[in-house]
């Protein structure tokens, strides 16, 4: 028994990946159409920017295969304040743009917070309070990627636990990696890749990467990633998995994306 994996990159509108990644027959507005059918899954960034009418969400939904689905990337007017509880119109705007348009194509959206935003675990109690359970009918997943090290105790894994919420995995040089299983899916935020390398990781890394995300898949912890409380066991069972090579330069992001979803079937 094993979740579904799904790999995939940040965006799909990118002029470097114009006769890179896209075949130069690939016209500007077929880029999405031809992405979605190389990797299983996209991460939608500008809506951390701004937010998207309900027709643009629509065009999204019918320009992919059935099977396909987006992460949503949660606005920066809801993250980036001081007190995150006081976040609830900001929150109510973002959601009710149009997102659920996509209906099954929505996959988790996730919020994250800047590397300065400390671990304030009432008031982040107070925005996970604030998350939706659901938008126009539609079962809704969110994780979250803190950045601080004061993140880094056992209270928050426990305290995203009790509500469900997915703690992101995020493989970065300069930010804290936490593993903890928190929810019934995983989210993994993959940032040390390199354009000098065809598939922004080596081949030995993607192996790497791909056994962990089995790993995770059917239930499991990697041994070798870090979790702040290692003494609580997550329920072993199937769980689907989002993964996403996102790193500076991000030239060969698709590239690695699409070799990391042929080693994990």
């Amino acid at each position: 028994m094993s979740g579904i994996i799904r790999t995939g990159c940040g965006g799909w509108t990118f002029e470097p990946w114009r006769g890179v990644f896209f075949p130069p027959t690939v016209k500007q507005k077929d880029e999405l159409a031809y992405m979605s059918r190389q990797l299983r899954s996209i991460e939608i960034n500008g809506t951390y920017y701004s937010t998207f009418k309900p027709d643009s969400w629509k065009k999204w939904r019918d320009e992919t295969p059935d099977d396909f689905v987006f992460s949503v990337k949660g606005s920066r007017f809801t993250t980036n304040r001081k007190v995150l509880s006081e976040a609830g119109e900001s929150l109510e705007r973002f959601m009710g743009q149009g997102m659920s348009e996509l209906g099954a194509k929505l996959g988790p959206i996730f919020w994250q917070f800047a590397h300065t935003k400390k671990f304030d675990p009432e008031d982040f109690e107070g925005f996970l309070k604030l998350l939706p359970k659901t938008q126009d009918g539609l079962a809704l997943r969110h994780a979250v990627e803190v950045r601080h090290d004061s993140f880094c105790t056992p209270e928050f894994p426990a305290l995203i636990r009790k509500y469900g919420v997915a703690c992101v995995y995020a493989k970065h040089d300069k930010y804290p990696e936490i593993a903890d299983v928190t929810a019934d899916f995983v989210y993994a935020r993959l940032q040390t890749g390199s354009d000098d390398c065809e598939t922004a990781y080596p081949p030995a890394e993607l192996d790497q990467w791909a056994d962990r995300l089995k790993t995770f898949a059917e239930g499991g912890v990697p041994a070798d990633l870090p979790r702040v409380d290692p003494a609580h066991t997550p329920d072993s069972k199937p769980r689907d998995v989002f993964a996403y090579i996102i790193h500076e330069g991000k030239v060969r992001a698709p590239h690695g994306a699409v070799a990391l979803q042929r080693r994990v079937g």
